[in-house]
């Protein structure tokens, strides 16, 4: 069996919600990690045998295999297929995942893989069935589901109900979300983000303009600034889930540039990681957002590895409550978990942030001379994906 390794990790910028890019067509940004990977690593765009992207609302302007789709935006001609997938948040790094292992099975040597999601033009829900485009809505599933599961429920009703089981109280969660919030900004002021997220060529309002940076993320907020922020989900007094302490709805595309050794042999290059392994699971779906506990107990079990030995984690930030219940289980140790900032702070655009997580631990393995990186995420309706790399 070959291994699989990750050559090269890009994002475009976060752009937040009806932000910098809203008036960018979502395959021009899905293309724009394409682009930047070809310009960085040397190889032709006809090179690639596939691209494996994740879109979680894959209608509309999403629609059409917007994995086939990218690669003819970016120029890379008519020969390059590529296939659009759906794990919902968890789809850019079941994208990679599926990469790795077609390269592992021997089945290919040179394949990109990421996600896209342009929550402003196609918003969260045009994809579910029912008059409300909720998760909650009756109507989105055949009435033989009710026969199996007493009710459904939203991701951020999955939330609260974590908050009551572990008991976190919201002063807690607002100091994770702050945390996530200032980290961020000390990375992104020491120039940790710059060599992955690269600049995006785009209009807006008709003008000429270049996106650098994330326009989601708030540094300078602290608790008193979240104490007043209503609830998003229940009553207030009832519940402990707020835009403060959840992740941001925001725009972006990731790609990861994934090959086998003969090929980074051929085109010289110098991988930044191995991919090791990829854990996937399902657990109960109302609760829905524990998945990724048992997905990171699995795979580190399946390695023969423990949590000491992982030097940085990236769970996503879907909403506080999930991050704090993983900390508590896995007993991980806070300051090795998303130092430079996660999803309260960048943004979550869902399809995407799987392969910008994945992709965001190679360059912190590296700045902490680590060997072992661990990304794990919350998947609606009740799954988990962990994935774990090896510095090389």
């Amino acid at each position: 069996m070959q291994e699989a390794y990750l050559v090269d990790a890009v994002r475009t910028p976060f752009g937040a919600h009806e932000g910098q890019f809203r008036d960018t067509h979502p395959q021009d940004l899905a293309a724009a990690p394409l682009q930047a990977l070809e310009a960085r690593n040397g190889f032709a765009g006809p090179d690639v045998e596939d691209v494996v992207y994740g879109c979680v609302v894959p209608v509309g302007e999403q629609g059409l295999n917007i994995g086939r789709i990218a690669p003819m935006v970016a120029g890379w001609g008519e020969t390059v297929p590529g296939v659009q997938l759906n794990r919902m948040c968890g789809s850019g790094q079941q994208a990679v995942a599926f990469a790795a292992g077609q390269v592992r099975g021997g089945m290919a040597d040179l394949l990109v893989a990421g996600g896209v999601e342009h929550m402003t033009r196609v918003p969260m829900g045009s994809d579910t069935p029912g008059e409300t485009h909720s998760y909650a809505d009756p109507g989105g599933v055949t009435d033989t589901y009710f026969e199996h599961f007493e009710e459904l429920t939203t991701q951020g009703e999955g939330a609260e109900r974590i908050a009551e089981q572990w008991g976190f109280a919201r002063t807690a969660l607002d100091e994770l979300a702050v945390d996530s919030q200032r980290r961020w900004g000390e990375a992104a002021a020491a120039g940790k983000y710059d060599d992955q997220v690269v600049p995006v060529e785009t209009t807006l309002d008709g003008e000429a303009v270049e996106v650098t940076e994330d326009g989601h993320p708030r540094p300078d907020t602290d608790v008193e600034t979240l104490v007043d922020l209503p609830l998003v989900f229940r009553e207030e007094g009832d519940g402990v889930v707020h835009a403060g302490n959840a992740s941001g709805i925001v725009d972006g595309a990731a790609a990861t540039l994934v090959a086998s050794e003969t090929v980074c042999e051929t085109h010289g290059w110098d991988p930044i990681a191995r991919i090791v392994d990829s854990v996937v699971v399902g657990v109960d779906p109302t609760t829905m957002l524990t998945g990724p506990i048992p997905a990171t107990e699995q795979l580190l079990a399946r390695n023969d590895l423990a949590v000491a030995d992982i030097d940085r984690f990236e769970v996503n930030e879907a909403f506080a409550p999930v991050v704090a219940a993983w900390l508590e289980e896995t007993g991980a140790d806070w300051a090795k978990t998303n130092v430079w900032g996660g999803a309260i702070a960048h943004g979550h655009p869902l399809g995407a942030t799987g392969a910008a997580l994945l992709g965001k631990l190679p360059y912190q393995l590296a700045d902490c001379d680590g060997r072992y990186g661990v990304s794990a995420m919350c998947i609606g309706f009740g799954q988990g994906i962990a994935t774990l790399v090896e510095r090389v």
